[in-house]
């Protein structure tokens, strides 16, 4: 589908069906408007009281219906392991990459110029901790603006195919389920030495990540 502008053949529009029905909310109060077009904003800080104690950061980018699941994890985060993180939306990870991109090529051809930083880096000045990318897509799919994250990265993607069973339980099989990100988070967080080296563990057992069968993410509508 073309733009209104039919001379334009750069410009398509197109439509993403998942499986799983979910729930447009309402348009958020100060949404970020510029940040929604150009491919990620923040969509839920963490509570403030939160950030004051000082507490161990994270960043969770997640796209589609993924989003609910970040959202989760970052309750999960704060409730279970103290852990502080922000929620982003990323409604473009191929606009982000697109402008990083065009940012390196500025710099390489004008290299008297003051370089021009990425949009996505921009979004995430001063946000601290790791950021973990999490979709229903492969792992490529974020890993396309991995160079353009100031701080350490991580993706949780469905990569592979043949799985063929509840959403829940695809979910945990690939590992980009809600319980996977806390796990992730954990694990950069100990590497960063600032959880418990033996958080990630604990972890995996208390959500029980290597049995398929427990999964709990993507059930909205059913279990087919």
């Amino acid at each position: 589908m073309y733009g209104p502008d039919s001379a334009d053949r750069n410009l398509m529009y197109y439509l993403t069906v998942y499986n799983e029905p979910i729930s447009q909310p309402a348009e958020p109060e100060n949404l970020d408007t510029e940040g929604l077009l150009k491919g990620i904003y923040l969509l839920a800080p963490a509570e403030p009281e939160d950030r004051d104690k000082k507490r161990p950061r994270a960043q969770l980018l997640a796209s589609g219906v993924s989003v609910p699941w970040a959202l989760e994890a970052q309750k999960v985060l704060a409730q279970d392991w103290g852990v502080s993180a922000d929620v982003w939306s990323v409604t473009s990870w191929n606009e982000l990459r697109r402008d990083g991109l065009a940012a390196e090529e500025h710099a390489f051809l004008n290299p008297g110029d003051e370089p021009r930083t990425p949009f996505v880096a921009q979004q995430l000045a001063g946000a601290t901790g790791p950021v973990i990318a999490v979709t229903d897509y492969m792992k490529a799919v974020p890993d396309q603006i991995r160079q353009f994250i100031p701080n350490e990265f991580a993706s949780l993607g469905a990569d592979g195919f043949g799985f063929s069973d509840t959403r829940q339980a695809a979910r945990r099989f690939f590992k980009n389920d809600t319980h996977s990100i806390v796990v992730k988070t954990l694990q950069l967080l100990a590497a960063r030495g600032e959880v418990d080296p033996s958080a990630p563990s604990y972890a995996i057992d208390r959500y029980k990540l290597l049995d398929v069968t427990a999964g709990t993410t993507g059930g909205s509508g059913g279990d087919s």
